[in-house]
């Protein structure tokens, strides 16, 4: 679990959602496909457990999970009806969870603060069924944004080494659809979420584990 020592308590003074949810929500929820009674979610770095409530709501099987002690401790007192548990993701998830893979599995903002997002992705594949789809969003890079970064003078601000718990990692396109199909996803696609195209804050991205696995 190599992940694990990457992680720093975020910080969780309640269940509200975070600044991301007013972009993501809506994206996120049109590339998880079907919802409803019946659905079992996984949310992966549930935090809070903001995302799982709105699964929740629609009527999916929840549980997520987090390193985070205070996220878990507000989740659980936000949404007694979902399971919230202090655990990483990574090939072992399932078993400690002691639970049948899930439908969906989704993680929103999680996978730029790993060391190690090949364990995690792996624990991700290894949660779902076959044909279960996987759903992650994280902070958009592409060339037409990092050069308005640069050009606006804020490259400090937006990779700043003073965020103590922040962002390590910078995906694009490219990056994250290698370490997708390296872990055994088919068919990645992806979306923008928040501001203008190819400005995005944030890029959402489902994939689905093979049938034949």
């Amino acid at each position: 679990m190599q992940h694990v020592a990457s992680y720093r308590e975020f910080g969780y003074p309640d269940a509200n959602p975070a600044y991301t949810a007013p972009y993501l929500w809506r994206v996120v929820q049109t590339l998880s496909g079907r919802l409803g009674p019946g659905v079992r979610v996984l949310d992966v770095g549930c935090g809070n457990g903001y995302y799982a409530g709105q699964f929740l709501a629609l009527g999916c099987t929840v549980v997520g999970v987090d390193l985070s002690a205070q996220g878990i401790e507000q989740a659980r007192r936000a949404y007694p009806d979902a399971r919230f548990e202090m655990l990483a993701a990574d090939d072992a998830l399932l078993d400690r969870l002691d639970v049948a893979p899930f439908d969906l599995v989704v993680s929103t903002e999680v996978i730029e603060h790993l060391y190690d997002p090949r364990s995690f992705t792996r624990g991700c594949y290894a949660a779902l069924r076959p044909g279960g789809r996987f759903v992650c969003s994280t902070p958009y890079h592409g060339w037409l944004k990092n050069v308005a970064i640069a050009v606006g003078g804020g490259f400090d601000r937006h990779v700043s080494a003073l965020w103590d718990g922040g962002h390590i990692k910078f995906w694009s396109r490219r990056t994250l659809f290698q370490l997708l199909t390296e872990a055994g996803f088919e068919r990645p696609r992806f979306a923008g979420a928040g501001r203008l195209p190819y400005l995005w804050k944030s890029m959402v991205v489902a994939a689905e584990r093979p049938l034949d696995t």
